[in-house]
Parts: structure tokens; C-alpha cells; sequence
């Protein structure tokens, strides 16, 4: 997809963060933007940040969804083509972070982790694809996984666990929909460390339901991840490797360069059989 402008994106997880970036940098692209997140406060922020950056208010349509809802994603779907009649770009952005050792953490935390983090995704699939596929026209499905989904790390195994799956999800997505040679791509994010507050949103936002007790190997995680997180790249850098992305096809998205050697090095201690070094995501 080369022009954008006047077209239709759907971006979860909008209300901060990647998802805001991803946003803003399609709304200057000229696209109408729907933007949803479970939090009614953030999400309207980020409408209001869209229109004061210049996006006229007609294009920007908000919705609360929690993606861990078939019903919510798929009345999310709904409302945006009844409003617009199309979609050109899903970003299945949403996600949280949940860390600790696996032998620790409760099964409520691979509940929120991968409701969030991975049916999110599948949620999203089935919601827009199939209208997607109808139409027969061109059209991107971004869907933020992490490097996390390709690199294994100690005291965060729910989140890893989750972000393998989406990046396998996101895999064989783009491979069906090459089998029926369809004009719709895929990209699958993967950034490393990025300056958002995703440690303090995942617990915010996380339900009562699910609420566990911060042991201290998940304080531990998360106190590491803040981090890290302070000390990574802007959302904006990520955002304009996603556009890129969407307008040369290119499925995998890296943020950080040494990540590919990581990578490289990691296939050749999996292939001798050996357990690969945790990796450095920074």
C-alpha cells in the first residue's frame, strides 16, 4: 500500500504508547484512525492529541474495547465499518506485560497475559479479516508482537509464553492468506525496548478478577522492566518503521539493529542443541 490518505485504520490499544504512535503517525498519513482501549480516560487523550496535531474530527472515531472480548473486538469491527465501510489497516496493538518465574506465577496471570497478548490478536483476525477479504483490495494487518516472541528471557515466562504464540499466530496469518492469494499483508512487530509505560497500564488495567499477589520475583520483573523501558527508544521511532513496513510489504519489523545478531546466534545454539543465551532485548 503506497497511499494512504483517506483511508481507514484500526489501531488497539491506542490509548498510549506504540498504539498512540501508530496512531498519530497514521492520521498524518492522511487515514481516518478508530482508535480503542480499554481505558475510556486514555483513549479520549489520544483523540484529543489526534485532532490537536491536525487531524480533522470527522476522521478520528474512539471506542472502549477490551480485547480480550470477542464480543467487545468484534462490535469494534462493526462500528467501524458501519461508520466508514472499510478498513485498510489493523494494528492489533494491545498488550501487557506479566513477568516472574514460571513455577510462581498463577494461572490468573496466563489468563490476563494471554487474553490480552494473544487472543487479542485472534480476536481481531476473525472480527475484521473476513470483511477485509471481501472487499478484495488491498489492506495490512500490523500485529505487535515483541522480540520477546523470538527470544527467550528468564523471570518473564507468561509474557514470553504470549508473545511466542502471537508471533506464530501472526506467521501463519500471513501464510493463509498467501494460499488464497490475497492482496492483503502482514506484518509482525517486534520491537525490543520502547519508551512507554507498559508496566504501570498492564497493572491498571488489569481485572480484579485476575489479580494476583506481587511476589517478589514479579517485583523484580517489572522493577527491571521500568528499567529498561525508561531507557529505550521513542514509539514515535516505531511507528515510522511500521509505515515503512506497511508500504514495502515487509512482514518482520525489528526496532533495534543488534537484535539480528542476537537472533543469528541464537538459531546456531538451538541447531547444536544447546539452550541459547538469555537474550538482550535493550
Amino acid at each position: 500500500m503506497q497511499d494512504l490518505a483517506g483511508k481507514v485504520a484500526v489501531v488497539t490499544g491506542a490509548g498510549s504508547g506504540i498504539g498512540l504512535a501508530l496512531a498519530g503517525r497514521l492520521a498524518r498519513e492522511g487515514m481516518r484512525v478508530a482508535l480503542a482501549d480499554v481505558d475510556d480516560h486514555a483513549l479520549a487523550q489520544a483523540a484529543e492529541s489526534l485532532r490537536a496535531a491536525g487531524a480533522e474530527a470527522a476522521a478520528v472515531l474512539t471506542q472502549r474495547c477490551d480485547v480480550t472480548s470477542e464480543r467487545d473486538v468484534t462490535d469494534l469491527a462493526d462500528h467501524v465499518f458501519a461508520t466508514w465501510g472499510a478498513v485498510d489497516v489493523l494494528c492489533n496493538n494491545a498488550g501487557v506485560f506479566v513477568g516472574g518465574f514460571m513455577w510462581e506465577r498463577p494461572p490468573a496471570d496466563f489468563e490476563f497475559v494471554l487474553g490480552v497478548n494473544l487472543w487479542g490478536i485472534v480476536h481481531g483476525i476473525r472480527a475484521f479479516v473476513p470483511r477485509m477479504l471481501e472487499r478484495g483490495a488491498e489492506g495490512h494487518i500490523v500485529n505487535t508482537c515483541s522480540v520477546a516472541g523470538m527470544l527467550g528471557s528468564p523471570i518473564s515466562g507468561p509474557y514470553g509464553v504470549s508473545k511466542f504464540a502471537a508471533l506464530a499466530a501472526t506467521e501463519a496469518l500471513a501464510l493463509d492468506l498467501a494460499v488464497v492469494e490475497s492482496k492483503l499483508k502482514v506484518t509482525a512487530l517486534c520491537p525490543g525496548m520502547v519508551r512507554t509505560n507498559l508496566g504501570a497500564t498492564s497493572q491498571e488495567n488489569r481485572p480484579a478478577a485476575l489479580g494476583a499477589p506481587l511476589t517478589e520475583d514479579a517485583k523484580f520483573a517489572n522493577d527491571a522492566l521500568a528499567q529498561y523501558l525508561d531507557e529505550g527508544i521513542a514509539a514515535e521511532s516505531v511507528a515510522d518503521r511500521v509505515l515503512d513496513a506497511i508500504r514495502t510489504e515487509r512482514f518482520l519489523v525489528l526496532t533495534h539493529p543488534h537484535h539480528a545478531d542476537v537472533l543469528r546466534a541464537r538459531v546456531e545454539q538451538l541447531i547444536a542443541g544447546q539452550l541459547p543465551d538469555p537474550a538482550d532485548f535493550r
